[in-house]
């Protein structure tokens, strides 16, 4: 297959990682999962994200994941995984060894669980940017209290530090101003439930969750949905609609086990969650699998 222009360009799917019955990965199922969404038309995989469960993985557990994911990976097919740590040290590590597994870029948190200033925001960047990949920020304002502003990425874009951001502040506003500020910039569509909004705003790029359980259907959105022609927005925008109600959990705190069981209901290998993520609710369940099982009886893949 084909990648994209870059390595961060496309549908990038934030993969669910598959447990076995006592909660040890299996890293057979996440090899097979990483050839299916491949087939299902997306554009590479970012293992060891937050939707990976990656800060409940071991060192071991967290360094295979990237290596099954390139084992598996088919030409063309890319992987990014997610590099975020607690400080700047052990990120770039974390990009060393994406680098020598064959990832072609990271994803990069702010450090991570620490309130960092500007400056300690941009010698984060400028560490793991030595070890040659490209980074893509990612701007999640509300795990890691950090705001990458358009201001601050503007900043680091031309220090040449970053190459995109995965925006998941969920202020479509943001990509103009981001545009002005950094023209260059990629903007990557962060959260399911702005795909749209964003598409239209220019991303060329999204890092998915729900492609997980549906790939064919969300794929055909986001190329509907960036395409840039005017009929193609009016095809997605139906599509949008019907997929909104499962795509908007990609922005709440439970949007691992929803896709997950998301995953479940469309035949594939969601399953359980590491603590501290816990089983939902029966009410919360129930609704998330009706309102799958709803899409897939229209033919939703």
């Amino acid at each position: 297959m084909t990648g994209p222009a870059q390595p961060w360009h496309g549908v990038h799917v934030a993969s669910a990682l598959p447990f076995h019955d006592d909660l040890s990965v299996d890293f057979d199922a996440f090899a097979e999962h990483v050839r299916f969404l491949a087939a299902g038309g997306c554009d590479g995989v970012v293992p060891n994200g937050s939707l990976g469960e990656y800060q409940t993985l071991t060192d071991d557990e967290r360094a295979r994941v990237v290596e099954t994911a390139v084992q598996a990976a088919p030409d063309g097919f890319g992987v990014m995984p997610g590099v975020a740590a607690y400080g700047a040290l052990e990120a770039r590590r974390w990009a060393e060894q994406a680098a020598a597994a064959g990832a072609g870029a990271v994803l990069l948190l702010p450090p991570n669980t620490y309130r960092a200033e500007r400056e300690a925001v941009v010698a984060h960047y400028r560490e793991v940017a030595r070890t040659g990949l490209p980074v893509v920020a990612y701007n999640n304002p509300y795990d890691t209290k950090v705001d990458l502003t358009p201001e601050l990425l503007a900043e680091l874009f031309h220090e040449g530090l970053i190459v995109a951001v995965k925006e998941f502040s969920g202020d479509v506003r943001r990509a103009y101003r981001i545009a002005e500020l950094a023209p260059g910039l990629d903007l990557l569509a962060g959260a399911d439930d702005v795909l749209l909004e964003l598409g239209l705003a220019g991303a060329v790029g999204w890092i998915a969750g729900y492609p997980n359980a549906i790939p064919h259907s969300t794929v055909e959105l986001y190329r509907l949905a960036t395409s840039g022609d005017g009929a193609d927005l009016v095809r997605a925008l139906p599509l949008y609609r019907d997929l909104h109600p499962l795509l908007r959990w990609d922005s709440r705190t439970e949007f691992v086990q929803a896709i997950k069981l998301s995953m479940d209901a469309a035949g594939r290998k969601g399953g359980a969650c590491r603590p501290p993520r816990l089983a939902l609710p029966a009410e919360t369940a129930a609704r998330i699998t009706a309102d799958t099982e709803a899409l897939l009886a229209k033919g939703y893949r």
